[in-house]
């Protein structure tokens, strides 16, 4: 999680270089990223039933040489052209073989502490957000991008190889089992591993609903990540500067995941997606409201916790709510269709600041999502908590 996001939410540091240094179009770059997020969102669903069919190993290997292989044609290419196939097929198909498959693989291996043993899996996410940015902006400074995209996403590739050496399937194929006195050996495998098929999750209204709370959030998440940096110069800031905008981000980032992972195991998912969701509302509002960094970086951070802390308890609230044994397709289903509003998210912002010149009016706007998937929240069954 650690390399791979903090390569991906990298992209704002390096855009303004490589638009200076190319003459490629700023909102052209910003679509090929728009692609790179819906297809890899989408192709979730695939890489989730495959992670269920033949385990995580072979799906995050093959992953990482294609993320690889994706950023290497960007950093080496003048084509604009080469860089749409780099960034837009095959460093998604890379992608899709990281989120989803290793969240799946947790929510299989633990039960009753499944929201902790989620926030220590992805708080690698935010860590990468707090440390990878700056990283970046000093290496485009010294070396130029595409120096820093070669070598960050060379070692992205090989930690991300190295990690899917240890991952396994779930506990019953190595003779355990997942945490939680309900489980000993006198419980039957296919007891521990029941749950509800994909397709009769799908026919549920349950599972809508946590896909439209989570398509509205997911629409306007990337905006920060990818805009951030350049509102931040916009209000006076150097690139050097902005860049730890995004670590604010990720500090924030870092506190939701470690918190609101535990505290759902003991006041449920219901209440701790809820709760989340009305942070993160209230963090854009306070973007739109800024006009210099001291009200800039408390507002991101908050986006940071609240955006940390929900997408934390999405698979625990998956499995919760339809078990362990199809984790991974309901998980990868979910945030295949959900996800893949994340991709217009960054592009539609960059639209409206081409013709109101600010991003304030896509923060607003997100902020009004935010609060849509905060009223879907509210409706969601309630699951008993873990103590």
């Amino acid at each position: 999680m650690f390399v791979v996001y903090g390569i991906q939410f990298s992209f704002g540091t390096f855009v303004g270089d490589v638009v200076a240094d190319t003459g490629w179009s700023e909102t052209r770059l910003q679509l090929i990223f728009a692609i790179y997020i819906g297809l890899y969102s989408a192709l979730s669903a695939v890489s989730g039933w495959l992670t269920d069919r033949w385990g995580p190993r072979p799906i995050v290997a093959t992953g990482s040489v294609l993320l690889t292989s994706g950023y290497l044609l960007w950093a080496t290419s003048n084509s604009l052209t080469v860089v749409a196939l780099g960034m837009g097929i095959v460093a998604p198909l890379g992608m899709s073989c990281s989120w989803v498959p290793c969240n799946a693989t947790v929510v299989r291996w633990f039960v009753v502490r499944r929201g902790l043993a989620t926030a220590i899996a992805t708080s690698g996410g935010s860590l990468a957000n707090i440390v990878v940015p700056p990283v970046a902006a000093l290496l485009v400074n010294a070396y130029g991008w595409r120096v820093a995209i070669v070598s960050m996403s060379i070692f992205g590739g090989a930690c991300m190889l190295l990690s899917s050496f240890i991952l396994e399937r779930d506990p019953e194929t190595v003779g355990q089992l997942p945490d939680g006195p309900q489980m000993s050996p006198m419980h039957p495998v296919e007891e521990s591993l029941s749950g509800v098929s994909p397709a009769e999750a799908w026919r549920s209204v349950t599972y809508w609903q946590i896909f439209g709370m989570y398509a509205l959030t997911f629409l306007a998440v990337f905006i920060p990540f990818i805009h951030g940096v350049q509102f931040a110069q916009s209000l006076g800031a150097s690139l050097q500067t902005a860049s730890t905008v995004i670590s604010a981000i990720g500090i924030g980032g870092l506190v939701g995941r470690l918190t609101m992972g535990p505290v759902s195991d003991r006041i449920g998912r219901k209440t701790a997606v809820t709760l989340a969701l009305g942070i993160e509302t209230a963090s854009f509002v306070g973007m739109a409201c800024s006009n210099g960094l001291w009200l800039l970086y408390p507002s991101a951070a908050a986006f940071g916790f609240a955006y940390g802390g929900g997408v934390v308890v999405f698979p625990p609230l998956v499995a919760d709510l339809f078990g362990r044994a199809h984790a991974g397709a309901i998980v990868g289903r979910i945030f295949a269709t959900a996800g893949t509003m994340a991709a217009i998210g960054p592009y539609i912002a960059q639209l409206l600041h081409d013709a109101l010149g600010d991003y304030r009016w896509a923060f607003l706007l997100s902020g009004l999502a935010n609060g849509c998937a905060l009223l879907l929240a509210t409706r969601l069954p309630r699951v008993a908590a873990h103590h």
